[in-house]
């Protein structure tokens, strides 16, 4: 299987040809991969110059993390697993069911949730702030408070339109045939969700994954509105508040941005087989 790059660059033969291709190629690795490797670098380096770049650190020392944790960095980025930990299995558990009853199921009114869904993933997060935390406050019908408590920073995040869209599109695509041979042999509904549609939906998993991993771990506002005190923080208002600090160092803000930064690089290479085959799927055919 051949891909061409979106320049045509793989057309091109000749001398002059490989030296413009490593020329770009040389350009997008340094524009892509410098910034990340410019923290990297800074995080362990006892002396820092803004002004300078290099590849590898000055004066190697780990003090920057050692004072990171003294500023409470590591309590926080513990915070931060906790509610992308909970809150993307939530996620992805409310998305695959409700992808199914959306993708293999008819019912009146499924156009109004599929426009419903949509709808909120147009409003932007400081639209839905105030009445976010009114009903977190006093949760409908139950009467509990959320505030102060990791549910209320996992709850609402349980659900996501991006995550639900993406797979109902999946599992349209799952062969009707393959499931009504299940019934003939007598599998349940709740069998042949499990063992049929699920396991053909893994790159759709892996889609919903990354993002859903992304979305939950950058989450700025639910954490600014439920954490009342300074121990329940996570990480992104973390470093809002170290870099309002006077007292604290650029190389400890560096290190800190680093621990906020690999989370999400680990899990992208975690799902990364995935992730590929559910972007390309449907793409190629025969």
């Amino acid at each position: 299987m051949r891909f061409d790059s979106a320049l045509g660059l793989e057309s091109r033969k000749g001398p002059l040809a490989i030296a413009g291709k490593t020329l770009i190629y040389g350009l997008m690795v340094v524009v892509f991969t410098g910034p990340l490797v410019a923290l990297l670098m800074s995080s362990f380096s006892k002396t820092l110059d803004p002004t300078s770049f290099s590849l590898w650190p000055d004066e190697f020392t780990l003090e920057n993390f050692v004072q990171a944790g003294e500023k409470n960095v590591y309590l926080y980025l513990l915070n931060s697993f906790v509610v992308v930990g909970f809150g993307l299995l939530l996620q992805m558990l409310v998305s695959v069911f409700a992808a199914y009853a959306l993708a293999r199921k008819k019912f009146r009114g499924m156009t109004f949730v599929m426009l419903l869904m949509l709808a909120t993933m147009m409003l932007p997060e400081e639209i839905i702030a105030i009445p976010l935390s009114l009903v977190l406050a006093d949760m409908p019908l139950l009467n509990l408070n959320l505030i102060g408590t990791y549910a209320g920073m996992i709850l609402p995040v349980g659900a996501w339109g991006f995550s639900i869209l993406v797979m109902t599109e999946f599992m349209k695509e799952v062969p009707v045939e393959l499931e009504e041979a299940a019934r003939i042999d007598g599998a349940g509904e709740l069998r042949i969700f499990a063992t049929i549609i699920v396991p053909l939906c893994r790159p759709a998993l892996g889609v919903i994954g990354v993002f859903g991993f992304t979305m939950i771990w950058d989450q700025y506002l639910l954490p600014l509105i439920v954490a009342p005190a300074s121990d329940m923080w996570t990480l992104p208002i973390a470093l809002r508040s170290l870099r309002s600090d006077e007292e604290v160092g650029i190389g400890v803000l560096l290190a800190a941005s680093l621990l906020a930064l690999l989370p999400s690089i680990i899990a992208f290479l975690a799902f990364q087989r995935q992730f590929m085959r559910g972007l390309t799927s449907g793409a190629v055919k025969g």
